[in-house]
């Protein structure tokens, strides 16, 4: 579990407390009767220090415990920032040991169910904490649903699978790569005529729980992804920083088209076996038929200070 619970903690103390009154028993019969008022100031001092070793005992939660190590390693943390490769192991390695009951998840939550409608099944999104240097958070999927195609402009970001099977699909600019500006396939899906760029696969594939934490980085590790519930699943999110209009980390979403779709351009040559591992991407707006919403983080309690 993600915390000692009050059994276990009054476990360990009544077996310590109870070879201390053993001893204490012993050490009473050898005595005289006469030191009551003793014995009894020695009682309380006992308790107090009982008390102190309850206190001592408690463990901090695993969300606590990723949250002040977010503290430490986000402290200065801007657009662009990344961690030194130990702060990256240290908050990979908590969150591999986090599941879904230390975050109060279950997937028999209502959020999970399938949903029987025409649009897009709704996801869920229950907000942890956010400041300015980093944020925490966890999307919950139900079968089918989908996070389109999307960028973390200058952010690291940590995803955690918590349970279930998702499929994703992310890429990276191919740095130096040509740009098509008269390519628009299909213009209904866009607000304007804008540019597509090359991008190259880096992954396109199945995860299922339990499996190690995903890291992307503000240029490479598949920037910009999509996320495809094949069954209902959840998905712990650490970002820094976080998205911010003001500071140019805004969310953009893309289309995605097969490289041999706009393969006449001649400054591009990509041999045939490669193609499939790339891809030319177009801004677009927000998808209509995309709806997160938010709902209630009943996980423990974090504690800021």
């Amino acid at each position: 579990m993600g915390r000692a619970t009050v059994a276990d903690i009054k476990g360990r103390d009544f077996s310590e407390l109870d070879k201390e009154a053993k001893a204490n028993t012993e050490n009473t019969n050898k005595g005289s009767n006469t030191n009551k008022n003793r014995n009894t100031t020695t009682s309380d001092s006992r308790g107090r220090k009982n008390r102190r070793r309850q206190k001592k005992t408690m463990v901090v939660h695993p969300v606590q415990r990723l949250f002040d190590a977010c503290k430490d390693v986000f402290a200065h943390a801007g657009t662009g920032f990344v961690p030194p490769p130990d702060k990256i192991e240290q908050l990979s390695a908590l969150l591999d040991e986090i599941k879904p009951v230390d975050v109060g998840l279950s997937p028999r939550m209502p959020f999970f169910s399938p949903q029987a409608t025409r649009r897009a099944p709704t996801i869920t999104y229950l907000h942890i904490h956010e400041c300015e240097k980093f944020s925490m958070g966890i999307f919950c999927l139900p079968p089918s649903g989908v996070l389109p195609l999307h960028n973390h402009p200058g952010m690291t970001v940590f995803s955690k699978l918590l349970f279930g099977t998702m499929h994703i699909k992310s890429y990276d600019w191919v740095v130096g790569a040509p740009s098509n500006a008269s390519a628009v396939a299909e213009p209904s899906q866009t607000a304007q005529r804008s540019e597509v760029r090359m991008a190259k696969v880096k992954v396109d594939s199945n995860l299922t729980a339990p499996c190690k934490t995903s890291i992307l980085y503000p240029a490479d590790g598949g920037n910009m992804h999509c996320f495809t519930a094949v069954t209902a699943c959840a998905v712990l999110d650490v970002l820094g920083p976080p998205y911010s209009d003001l500071e140019g980390r805004h969310c953009t979403y893309y289309l995605a088209y097969p490289f041999t779709k706009f393969s006449g351009d001649e400054q591009v040559s990509i041999p045939d076996e490669e193609k499939d591992k790339y891809a030319w991407l177009q801004e677009r707006d927000k998808p209509e038929d995309l709806v997160v919403e938010g709902a209630l983080y009943t996980g423990p309690v974090i504690r800021e200070n």
